[in-house]
């Protein structure tokens, strides 16, 4: 029985080769002999062009203190990109960036893949980012602006006739934050997007929900049909005791939900980046998958993605 070596490797086992696959331990005189024979593994071509969503981490939600009973906006979503046909180089990597989320009253981070970069969302308060964050209450403070292309603006804050204040939702990817209005209640952030480049659709980049003086909003409920939204919910000043704002949702880059008197504001969600294209592996980076004849490179965190078919096609 002969021992075969690959890499200081040793294996009694050996190797098999065809015209689809490498298996087993080979020396790279076998592998030249195999492509000689043409029973050697031809890979797939590199992809020269791919599609990609690129979500920014969503702004913070506004904590607007007990000064006027005041409450406050929701956290601007980050900034949502997305498009087919953007073309890259065989073996050149290109780095991924993937945006935090910000704390109470902070922008999120910007996300990035190679030329592309969306914008962190921006903090309720009304300051601007991806999405704007929503103005607080009492009066009619206004939202943040959004960056065009990615996102929409906050809603403003508002208060009613008998004292009552609310603060404004913050922008979403699909939809502007709602107005702070005389309901004495929070309102709801903008509606979020939905994308289908992980193989279904998902819903990204909600705006945060506004404190109230009696509840919260919600995070933005995303486009009509497809369930689900990812801001974070705004709440008021205590008056129902486990109305507690909450954060985005990880990885979705919603923004937080907005405080009020006595609770505070929540977080806003990391972003993501998503990179698909037609055919079987040929690139690494991010978490692979696939679905439907397209292979899905998928980033929660940062990394690198490289299109270098000759990697990925030995077992």
């Amino acid at each position: 029985m002969s021992m075969r070596y690959k890499g200081g490797v040793i294996s009694a086992t050996a190797p098999t080769t065809s015209t689809s696959v490498a298996t087993g331990v080979w020396t790279l005189q076998q592998q030249m002999q195999a492509k000689a024979a043409s029973n050697w593994p031809t890979p797939p071509p590199a992809p020269t062009t791919v599609e990609y969503l690129v979500v920014a981490g969503g702004g913070g939600g506004n904590n607007a203190g007990p000064a006027n009973d005041a409450r406050g906006g929701g956290g601007g979503a980050g900034g949502f990109r997305t498009a087919s046909g953007f073309g890259i180089s065989q073996s050149t990597p290109y780095a991924v960036t993937v945006g935090g989320g910000g704390p109470a009253a902070v922008n999120g981070s910007q996300s990035v893949f190679s030329s592309i970069t969306s914008t962190g969302g921006g903090a309720g308060g009304g300051a601007s980012g991806g999405s704007g964050g929503g103005g607080i209450g009492p009066g009619a403070a206004p939202g943040g602006a959004g960056t065009p292309g990615q996102g929409n603006t906050g809603g403003s804050g508002g208060y009613d006739a008998n004292g009552g204040q609310c603060g404004g939702g913050g922008g979403g990817a699909g939809g502007v934050g709602k107005t702070g209005t005389p309901l004495i209640q929070g309102v709801y952030g903008g509606d979020g997007s939905a994308s289908p480049l992980s193989g279904s659709p998902v819903i990204y980049a909600g705006g945060g929900g506004a404190g109230g003086q009696v509840d919260g909003g919600f995070g933005g409920p995303g486009t009509p049909g497809v369930s689900g939204g990812n801001g974070g919910d705004g709440r008021g000043d205590g008056a129902r005791p486990t109305s507690v704002a909450t954060a985005g949702v990880t990885n979705t880059g919603g923004g937080g939900g907005g405080g009020g008197t006595t609770y505070p504001a929540a977080a806003g969600a990391s972003g993501i980046v998503i990179i698909r294209y037609a055919g079987v592996q040929a690139a690494g980076g991010g978490n692979y998958s696939s679905s439907g004849g397209y292979s899905i490179h998928t980033f929660n965190g940062d990394g690198t993605f490289v299109a270098n078919a000759t990697s990925y096609f030995v077992n």
